[in-house]
């Protein structure tokens, strides 16, 4: 009995890991990453909180045009209230007497004093240009949270692409090295039978030892990539994270390279340019809002008012209509300098735009034709990376039937490696030079739900 409790606790207490480690483990595509980035990434949901704030920037300031209705209640208390002598109104003083000394009070000891006021304003310059600023300033805000977006989306991208390249290598270097430890199995073998040198024994060896080091060196560089992803997605670091796409190569790499090598290019659409069009508008605003500062604020109000303990003589009226007019007239030049800065400051952010047009239609050109080198370089380092690997079974094979030397093997080991390295960095280098390519473009961004 105890022995079937104890197997019982061991098997759930296995099934309770194995759960969790299910739980744990995270498969994921590109699409995915990219969309749990968009939900997750720290740099995105605040670039989102900006635009929401900048949604209620808007409302606020056109709320200022808007009637307001204000409230006020004020006590008041005078330890001795002025009199007048009753006899100055011709009154005979409380109670109708005709004592010569009675007073009349021209107020009371305790008063409590309501106030309402309705303000409306009529025309202000600067509130009108700042409702247009604001709109502005909330288009700044989305083109903001898209450039976030476009920064994150390449950084994941890149890194899950890196990630790949390193498991795909690390895939082929293990597979190596199995062969490796295989034929350095049946040469030692051998040589026991005095049929090789001991110096083959030792170079296989040495062979079998740099494909080590090399594993170690990826599996180090994974745990660092996958730590960075796990940043970049917002997810708990003890997560298990597995990338579920396979690596693009061959004609499906070639042919979307070439696709976007063709691919016209549209200013307008590049976020950079976006956001420095809409810096323009908004300097141009600052500019008219400081120009407005010389026109009068004209705005209507009504106030009604109602006191307890209402003294005897109480001239303030109930209701009050008006309007106020300000009127600025003499500055000393503080205005109109102040509208030669905004002024400079829009020829600031005009001069930017044109630049930054400029250098964006250089940067379009120059990231094609970078495109089209590493291209090329892919196709001469797919090419070569095949005949590496055929020279490398051929050599491994005569080295096992005993025609070529160890030299002849670590030679071709090496050239193996080497364009196996050269491969694997070239698609690497591709997709990287898509990405900075599709990102410029503001192409191939959107995230299907």
């Amino acid at each position: 009995m105890i022995n079937r409790q104890l197997i019982l606790v061991v098997v759930l207490f296995l099934f309770g890991i194995n759960a969790v480690c299910a739980q744990d483990t995270l498969r994921l595509s590109l699409k995915d990453a990219r969309k749990m980035a968009l939900d997750r990434n720290t740099n995105i949901r605040n670039s989102g909180i900006d635009v929401k704030i900048a949604e209620k920037k808007i409302w606020e300031t056109t709320a200022i045009g808007l009637p307001h209705l204000d409230g006020k209640a004020a006590y008041s208390f005078i330890p001795k209230v002025p009199t007048l002598p009753a006899s100055i109104f011709g009154e005979s003083g409380s109670g109708g007497s005709s004592d010569p000394n009675a007073t009349i009070a021209l107020g009371v000891k305790n008063s409590v004093t309501f106030d309402l006021t309705v303000s409306q304003l009529i025309f202000n310059g600067a509130y009108l240009v700042g409702l247009q600023a604001s709109k502005a300033y909330h288009t700044l805000s989305k083109e903001n949270f898209e450039k976030a977006v476009l920064d994150i989306n390449e950084a994941v991208i890149n890194n899950y692409l890196m990630i790949q390249v390193a498991q795909e290598s690390r895939n082929i270097l293990s597979q190596n090295l199995q062969n490796v430890e295989k034929t350095l199995y049946e040469i030692t073998e051998m040589n026991k039978q005095g049929f090789v040198e001991k110096t083959d024994v030792d170079q296989l060896e040495l062979t079998g030892n740099t494909i080590k080091n090399a594993l170690n060196q990826i599996d180090s560089n994974l745990d660092v990539a996958h730590r960075l992803l796990k940043i970049q997605l917002g997810i708990d670091e003890k997560v298990n994270v597995v990338l579920s796409d396979a690596i693009n190569s061959g004609e499906v790499l070639v042919s979307s390279a070439n696709t976007l090598i063709n691919q016209p290019f549209y200013l307008d659409k590049n976020v950079d340019y976006k956001i420095l069009s809409t810096s323009e508008q908004l300097a141009k605003l600052d500019y008219k809002r400081e120009i407005t500062n010389s026109l009068p604020v004209i705005a209507g109000f009504y106030d009604h008012q109602e006191k307890l303990n209402r003294p005897i003589f109480d001239f303030s009226p109930k209701n009050v209509f008006g309007i106020n007019l300000s009127l600025p007239i003499i500055s000393s030049g503080q205005r109109s300098a102040a509208v030669f800065q905004k002024r400079l400051s829009l020829e600031k952010a005009t001069n930017t735009k044109q630049f930054v047009a400029n250098s964006t239609l250089m940067q379009a050109t120059q990231l094609r034709n970078d495109l089209r080198l590493k291209l090329e370089r892919y196709q001469v380092q797919k090419k070569s990376k095949e005949l590496s690997d055929e020279i490398y079974n051929r050599t491994l094979e005569k080295y096992r039937l005993g025609i070529s030397s160890s030299m002849d093997l670590l030679t071709s080991q090496n050239q193996y490696l080497t364009n196996l390295t050269n491969y694997y960095q070239s698609i690497y280098d591709l997709e990287g030079a898509k990405t900075k390519l599709e990102k410029l473009y503001n192409i191939n961004q959107d995230i299907k739900k």
